[in-house]
């Protein structure tokens, strides 16, 4: 499973490419400089010591070091990968995510564990202290939730409101991108394994460290710019200033995203960073639905709560519909089909498209909620949900 070598590669090459990105110092910039002047990782590898040395920005001790490498390096990673079912990603790779290619400093390796295609869907990042209050806990699970509706939640695996917006999204029956600071094998922190393992299952694992490597500190900051660069938007939930939330809304700015902040008291330190982010121009997330807007996605106001207002309350942003909760007894079509409708009224031929089914099968699944009063058929073969009694499921 982990072969997915560069365009024109076996796994001969792909495991020189490995062995390359070992050697400190080599991100993505240098390595787009050896392929150009030797072409693959198996000629760099090949190249004599005077040709690396003569490369710009490379000192004799680098290439030293490059003529040290063995091919070997490279496929024990590939067999480390194997024996997990993970896989690498290089930039050349179709699944490769295009947000990583536009960033300062963009990898030049991505080890990833799990549903990879969750890396090219709109994607929101959710960060926060590791030492929250209550309220940053209750604010990052009703935001974790609601964006689950619509986008990819990201976050940075630790402890604390990481993990809280991590399950939160899964729980909502979302989808979450957790970005390690160590590499595939060890689980840091150890209190969040069973976490590790629902990821794996119902989400992705993402890191730039190969298998077996553990955590160090120059590891989490450089984790943070990854965050924040798979996300069109970060959010901070609580954070103290000069803290890693604050780093990686900080890597978003640099990157050109946008940066939202949870408003707090001012009388806790935990929410110093974000009420100073929201006095410099950083919007306020008070639901899910202002965090989604920056993503230029279907707003569903789920659970957003008074801060938002409902949909006829001033200031709520008109035509933007209101999400509710399902019955718990849909079938797997139907939850499909209401989910797609929360967001907003859709023509059949959206929906069959939504549903990956047959039409015959949609439509025989919308005449069963249809009965049960559920939804709607408007002119034109329209579909919308039935307001009243989705505000009685909420309830």
């Amino acid at each position: 499973m982990a072969d997915a070598p560069p365009p024109g590669g076996g796994r001969d090459e792909l495991a020189a490419y490995l062995a390359l990105t070992q050697l400190p110092g080599i991100g993505a910039a240098r390595l787009r400089t050896l392929l150009a002047a030797f072409e693959t990782a198996h000629g760099v590898l090949a190249a004599p010591h005077g040709a690396l040395a003569a490369l710009p920005g490379f000192s004799v001790a680098a290439a030293t070091a490059i003529r040290a490498l063995r091919l070997e390096t490279g496929h024990r990673i590939l067999d480390a990968l194997d024996r997990l079912g993970a896989r690498v990603l290089v930039p050349a790779d179709p699944a490769f995510p295009a947000l990583l290619d536009e960033i300062p400093e963009p990898p030049g390796i991505l080890y990833v564990w799990g549903d990879v295609s969750l890396l090219a869907r709109p994607a929101v990042a959710i960060v926060g202290s590791r030492d929250h209050t209550a309220y940053g806990g209750d604010a990052a699970r009703l935001l974790a939730a609601g964006v689950a509706r619509a986008a990819v939640v990201v976050s940075g695996m630790a402890r604390g409101i990481d993990a809280i917006a991590h399950v939160a999204s899964l729980d909502a029956g979302g989808a979450s991108v957790g970005i390690l600071g160590n590499g595939f094998g060890v689980v840091y922190p150890a209190a969040n394994r069973a976490l590790y393992e629902r990821m794996v299952a119902q989400g992705c694992l993402v890191t730039e460290h190969p298998p077996g490597e553990r955590p160090h500190a120059g590891a989490f900051p450089r984790r943070n710019r990854l965050i924040s660069g798979l996300a069109g938007a970060t959010v901070v939930v609580e954070a103290k200033p000069q803290s890693g939330a604050i780093i990686t809304a900080d890597c978003a700015l640099e990157q050109g995203r946008a940066v939202l902040a949870v408003p707090g008291p001012i009388t806790s330190p935990t929410s110093l960073g974000c009420n100073r982010l929201i006095q410099q121009g950083a919007k306020p997330a008070l639901c899910a639905g202002d965090v989604l807007e920056e993503l230029g996605v279907p707003v569903p106001r789920d659970q957003c709560g008074a801060a938002c207002g409902s949909p006829s309350a001033p200031g709520h942003p008109k035509g933007l519909p209101s999400v509710v909760a399902a019955p718990v007894d849909l079938n797997a079509l139907q939850q499909s089909l209401w989910d797609a409708l929360s967001a907003e009224p859709r023509h059949v031929d959206a929906l069959v498209a939504v549903a990956r089914q047959e039409t015959s099968a949609v439509l025989t699944a919308l005449t069963e909620m249809e009965m049960r009063g559920l939804v709607r058929q408007e002119p034109g073969m329209r579909f919308v949900l039935n307001a009243e009694v989705g505000m009685r499921n909420a309830e």
